[in-house]
């Protein structure tokens, strides 16, 4: 059974209860599979990406038929802020039916908004909710939705992944997070593969029926992802490396560097890569 998630964020949670550890959150808008019910109230659910938790029931819009419609819907992401009110009305002055984050995705079966004077784009855009609703977001707030990898020359591939990345440079450490609101290690990567349609472990390891492949240390390039005890970190060129951390000082978006001389070296860190994994469309033929 299908459903779709209809919070802002579903936390996944490790127990089907609320005082545990979070293991991951399923953004607004996203088809999950139902697994089962083991207890009342929560359901335990599995994500696109093939990761398991528990989710409050009132996180998701449960059936096989709503979910399969609104998986044929056009989308949109939302990209550009952090956080974006979706208003009743098509005006500052209207009042907000729901606040998503970066990465919610919403339906848009009309053009953009236009001004009736003068006939031209008023920066509003209509956008439909998985429950049915409707709503106002500004249009400049909204991006492609990608649910296969973009093509693009590799270097330039590389690089959106980076800048995808430094989306999350003022978020907070939040473990099993994956928005703007707090997000971990594996969040972080993970998000800014996702963004591009590219899908990898939400952990933070490789594993071989996802899109990516190990690689030689010395291979490694921008946008590639270094591999330690328990954590990844985004490569970014020039020996320097991005990644969320909960290491006290830093506790969130971090820039660490793999040069002994640099103030920005991490000795444990640099010492402790385990593997280097790159994405599969990069090592093609």
């Amino acid at each position: 059974m299908k459903a779709v998630v209809i919070c802002p964020l579903c936390p996944l949670m490790t127990q089907p209860r609320h005082d545990c550890e979070l293991a991951d959150e399923a953004l607004f808008g996203m088809v999950v599979e139902v697994l089962e019910q083991t207890t009342p109230g929560y359901w335990k659910i599995r994500t696109p990406y093939r990761y398991e938790g528990y989710a409050p029931v009132g996180c998701l819009a449960i059936g096989d038929q709503a979910a399969e419609e609104w998986a044929k819907l056009p989308k949109k992401v939302v990209l550009h802020k952090n956080t974006v009110d979706v208003m009743h009305h098509p005006k500052v002055q209207s009042w907000p039916i729901v606040t998503l984050t970066m990465g919610a995705v919403v339906a848009v079966t009309e053009p953009p908004e236009t001004d009736p004077e003068t006939g031209k784009p008023n920066g509003w855009q209509m956008v439909s909710l998985p429950d049915g609703s409707e709503g106002y977001v500004r249009a400049s707030w909204l991006d492609t939705y990608y649910d296969k990898p973009i093509e693009l020359p590799e270097k330039e591939l590389r690089q959106r992944l980076v800048d995808t990345a430094m989306l999350y440079r003022r978020t907070h450490y939040r473990w099993g997070g994956k928005s703007p609101l707090g997000i971990d290690c594996s969040g972080l990567v993970s998000m800014a593969y996702l963004l591009n349609g590219i899908t990898i472990y939400r952990d933070a390891h490789i594993k071989p029926e996802f899109d990516l492949v190990e690689i030689p240390k010395e291979d490694m390039d921008v946008g590639d992802l270094l591999f330690f005890p328990g954590h990844v970190a985004m490569y970014m060129g020039e020996g320097k490396y991005l990644h969320s951390t909960g290491k006290a000082g830093s506790d969130g978006f971090d820039i660490n560097s793999l040069d002994p001389d640099d103030p920005l070296y991490r000795k444990d860190l640099a010492e402790g890569i385990t593997q280097v994994g790159s994405y599969k469309g990069f090592h093609r033929g």
